[in-house]
C-alpha cells in the first residue's frame, strides 16, 4: 500500500478557492521597532494545488504559514478557508478546524519523545476522541502505507531522521486533512533522505491533498507548479509553471 492510499483525498468543490486571504496583516512590536511580518497579503489557492513559498529570512513566509495553519491570528484582514471566515472564530473553534482540516510537517519533526511511532501517529485521533478500534485500524494502515510497519514500537530516538519525518507526515495526515502545510520539511535531512520525503509529500498532493511548502531551497521550490516569492512581508512574485513536473528529482534539480 502506498502512502497516498492511506490518506483519503478530500472532495474539492470545482472552481472554489480553498484558501482566500484578503488584506492580511501581521505586525510585531520589538522594542521601539514595528515589524510588518505580513503586509496586506492577498492570496487564493485552489483545492489540490502544490505551492512553494520562498524568500529570505524575515520575509514573512513562516508567518504566512502560521496564519494559514491557524497557529497565529492576523491583526487585520480576512482568511476564508473553504468559504468560511476563520478569522472570526474563537480559539476553540479554530483548534477544531485545525485538527480536522489542516496537517502540519515541521523541520524538527515535533514528535513526542516518550511515545512510540504508532502512538505518535495516533495522537491526533486520541485528542479528537476517535474510538480505539478505529484508531488502531487507521494507524496500522498508515504504518503500512508509510513503510513504518517494522518501526511501530520504536520511540523517536530509535528512528532515523527520515523515519521520524515519515512518522510526522503520517501523524499530519491521519485525520485526513484537506491541506498539508510543510515548513522546511527537509531542513534536518541529508539529500537522499530529503528527496524521499519530498517525493512522499508529492505523492500525497497527487492524491488530492493541497500542499503548501515553505523552503529556502530554490531547487525544492522549483518542483512546485506554483511558486510564491516573499519579501518584507509581501508577495513579490506569484507564478505558475504549466510545464513543471513535480516528479523531477531533487538531486537533479540541484546540479
Amino acid at each position: 500500500m502506498s502512502a497516498a492510499a492511506a490518506v483519503r483525498a478530500p472532495d474539492p468543490t470545482p472552481g472554489a478557492a480553498q484558501i482566500a486571504l484578503q488584506g492580511i496583516e501581521r505586525v510585531f512590536h520589538l522594542g521601539d521597532s514595528v515589524v510588518h511580518a505580513l503586509d496586506r497579503v492577498d492570496l487564493r489557492v485552489a483545492p489540490g494545488e502544490y505551492v512553494s513559498v520562498m524568500g529570505p529570512s524575515g520575509s514573512g513566509k513562516s508567518t504566512l504559514l502560521n496564519v494559514l495553519g491557524l497557529l497565529d491570528r492576523p491583526d487585520a484582514g480576512h482568511y476564508l478557508l473553504e468559504g468560511r471566515d476563520v478569522t472570526t472564530l474563537s480559539p476553540d473553534e479554530q483548534a477544531q478546524v485545525r485538527s480536522q482540516r489542516i496537517g502540519f510537517v515541521f523541520q524538527s519533526f515535533h514528535l513526542v519523545p516518550r511515545l512510540t511511532a504508532a502512538e505518535n501517529i495516533a495522537l491526533p485521533m486520541v485528542l479528537a476522541g476517535i474510538p480505539a478500534r478505529e484508531r488502531e485500524a487507521r494507524v496500522q494502515q498508515a504504518l503500512d502505507g508509510f513503510g513504518l510497519a517494522d518501526r511501530a514500537g520504536h520511540r523517536p530516538d530509535q528512528l532515523s531522521g527520515g523515519q521520524r519525518q515519515r512518522v510526522a507526515i503520517a501523524r499530519a495526515t491521519i485525520m485526513r486533512p484537506a491541506m498539508l502545510l510543510a515548513d522546511e520539511p527537509t531542513g534536518n535531512l541529508d539529500r537522499a533522505t530529503g528527496d524521499e520525503v519530498i517525493r512522499l509529500l508529492e505523492e500525497l498532493n497527487a492524491a488530492g491533498v493541497t500542499l503548501l511548502m515553505v523552503t529556502h531551497d530554490a531547487a525544492l521550490g522549483a518542483r512546485a507548479r506554483r511558486r510564491i516569492q516573499m519579501e518584507d512581508g509581501a508577495i513579490r512574485l506569484d507564478e505558475t509553471q504549466p510545464g513543471t513536473s513535480p516528479r523531477a528529482g531533487v538531486a537533479d534539480a540541484r546540479t
